[in-house]
Protein backbone atom coordinates (compact mmCIF):
# COMPACT_ATOMS: atom_id res chain seq x y z
CA UNK A 1 0.00 0.00 0.00
CA UNK A 2 1.19 3.54 -0.46
CA UNK A 3 1.81 5.97 1.90
CA UNK A 4 0.46 9.06 -0.37
CA UNK A 5 -3.56 9.94 -1.69
CA UNK A 6 -4.98 7.41 -4.18
CA UNK A 7 -5.68 10.58 -6.04
CA UNK A 8 -3.49 13.17 -4.91
CA UNK A 9 -5.04 16.55 -4.93
CA UNK A 10 -3.09 19.66 -3.53
CA UNK A 11 -3.77 20.98 -0.51
CA UNK A 12 -6.26 23.73 -0.29
CA UNK A 13 -2.93 25.72 2.34
CA UNK A 14 -0.37 25.48 -0.77
CA UNK A 15 -0.82 27.36 -3.73
CA UNK A 16 1.55 26.27 -6.82
CA UNK A 17 2.64 29.22 -8.75
CA UNK A 18 5.49 30.60 -11.41
CA UNK A 19 7.30 32.84 -9.47
CA UNK A 20 9.57 35.28 -11.88
CA UNK A 21 11.46 36.68 -9.54
CA UNK A 22 12.55 33.23 -8.37
CA UNK A 23 12.72 31.87 -12.02
CA UNK A 24 11.00 28.66 -10.65
CA UNK A 25 8.08 27.72 -9.47
CA UNK A 26 6.76 27.67 -5.75
CA UNK A 27 4.34 26.58 -3.40
CA UNK A 28 3.07 29.56 -1.38
CA UNK A 29 1.54 28.93 1.88
CA UNK A 30 0.37 31.77 4.63
CA UNK A 31 3.72 30.30 6.41
CA UNK A 32 6.31 31.30 3.67
CA UNK A 33 7.33 29.83 0.38
CA UNK A 34 8.75 26.41 -0.98
CA UNK A 35 11.19 26.37 -4.09
CA UNK A 36 10.71 23.70 -6.11
CA UNK A 37 12.84 21.72 -9.24
CA UNK A 38 11.43 21.12 -12.31
CA UNK A 39 10.56 17.45 -11.42
CA UNK A 40 8.11 18.53 -8.33
CA UNK A 41 6.61 20.62 -10.01
CA UNK A 42 5.70 18.65 -12.84
CA UNK A 43 4.51 16.17 -10.96
CA UNK A 44 2.72 18.26 -8.18
CA UNK A 45 0.44 20.32 -11.60
CA UNK A 46 -0.57 16.86 -12.53
CA UNK A 47 -1.92 16.16 -8.44
CA UNK A 48 -5.38 17.86 -9.52
CA UNK A 49 -7.53 14.90 -8.07
CA UNK A 50 -8.75 12.79 -10.90
CA UNK A 51 -5.54 11.50 -11.58
CA UNK A 52 -3.84 8.35 -9.37
CA UNK A 53 -0.13 7.85 -9.95
CA UNK A 54 -0.41 5.45 -12.72
CA UNK A 55 -1.53 8.07 -14.54
CA UNK A 56 0.60 11.12 -13.48
CA UNK A 57 3.33 8.52 -14.51
CA UNK A 58 2.25 8.36 -17.79
CA UNK A 59 1.38 11.64 -18.80
CA UNK A 60 5.48 12.43 -17.41
CA UNK A 61 6.67 9.35 -19.26
CA UNK A 62 4.68 10.67 -22.87
CA UNK A 63 5.45 14.18 -22.06
CA UNK A 64 9.37 13.97 -21.64
CA UNK A 65 9.70 10.98 -22.99
CA UNK A 66 11.23 9.22 -20.28
CA UNK A 67 10.17 5.73 -18.82
CA UNK A 68 10.55 3.92 -15.72
CA UNK A 69 9.64 7.18 -13.99
CA UNK A 70 7.52 5.25 -11.61
CA UNK A 71 9.66 5.14 -8.16
CA UNK A 72 10.78 8.79 -8.27
CA UNK A 73 7.49 10.09 -8.60
CA UNK A 74 6.36 7.04 -6.03
CA UNK A 75 8.68 8.50 -3.42
CA UNK A 76 8.19 12.24 -4.30
CA UNK A 77 4.39 11.71 -3.49
CA UNK A 78 5.13 10.23 -0.03
CA UNK A 79 7.36 13.41 0.43
CA UNK A 80 4.82 15.81 -0.42
CA UNK A 81 2.10 13.57 1.74
CA UNK A 82 4.55 13.85 4.60
CA UNK A 83 5.00 17.66 3.90
CA UNK A 84 1.12 17.69 3.60
CA UNK A 85 1.26 19.32 0.08
CA UNK A 86 -0.85 17.25 -1.17
CA UNK A 87 -4.21 15.40 0.76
Amino acid sequence: MSAYPEKPKLSKLFRLQWEETQNNYVLLYPEGMVKLNQSAAEILKRCDGERDCAAIVSDLETTFGMQNLLADVEEFLRTADAQGWIR
